[in-house]
């Protein structure tokens, strides 16, 4: 993958932000899971800024930093007014609205339902950086932690045959690979 020099700083600025945050089973620099998705994603991108979408698609939901904030630096490093839209509508459609600290009487399953609904109805762009987001989680989670696996692909099983928008050949991909996952843990995958 080969990044701009604008991509890069803004990389710079997503790293700064996620701080000292470490991969939940690897204990890797948080930052790795972005390049890992950016990566995927540069191998589809349509020219909608999925590489900048995915370095940024857990800015919001995991550090201080608002859409806000993420459009005055996107706007510092040279974007201009739509592609700062685009990027910012592509950041918002990934980042999960019903959380725990704002939702506290919703159990993770009503939660989960909810975010399911929610990212049916994301841009197209936003969609194939979906499919590289849970690629890069799926194989983190099946290597590690085949209990939560589970949980994790009856989440994404609500909705991922319906964001069918994306990239075709990266939906094809993840939809196999969560195809796999489910025989791979003897579960029935009800679609």
């Amino acid at each position: 993958m080969e990044l701009t020099e604008r991509q890069w700083q803004l990389f710079d600025f997503v790293k700064q932000m996620h701080g000292d945050q470490k991969r939940r089973y690897s204990g890797e620099p948080y930052y790795i899971h972005l390049l890992s998705v950016a990566d995927k994603v540069s191998q589809y991108e349509s020219g909608f800024h999925e590489m900048e979408i995915a370095l940024c698609h857990d800015l919001v939901e995991d550090t201080h930093c608002s859409l806000a904030d993420l459009s005055d630096q996107l706007i510092r490093l040279g974007y201009d007014v739509n592609q700062d839209a685009k990027i910012l509508n592509g950041v918002a459609d990934l980042t999960d609205v019903y959380t725990h600290d704002k939702y506290p009487t919703l159990n993770r399953s009503q939660r989960k339902e909810l975010e399911a609904m929610r990212v049916i109805q994301s841009k197209p762009f936003s969609q194939t950086v979906k499919y590289a987001d849970i690629l890069d989680n799926l194989n983190s989670i099946l290597l590690h932690d085949k209990g939560f696996a589970r949980i994790y692909l009856n989440e994404v099983n609500r909705y991922i045959w319906k964001i069918d928008k994306g990239n075709a050949q990266l939906y094809k991909e993840c939809c196999q690979a969560v195809d796999d996952a489910f025989a791979k843990l003897e579960m029935q995958n009800v679609n």
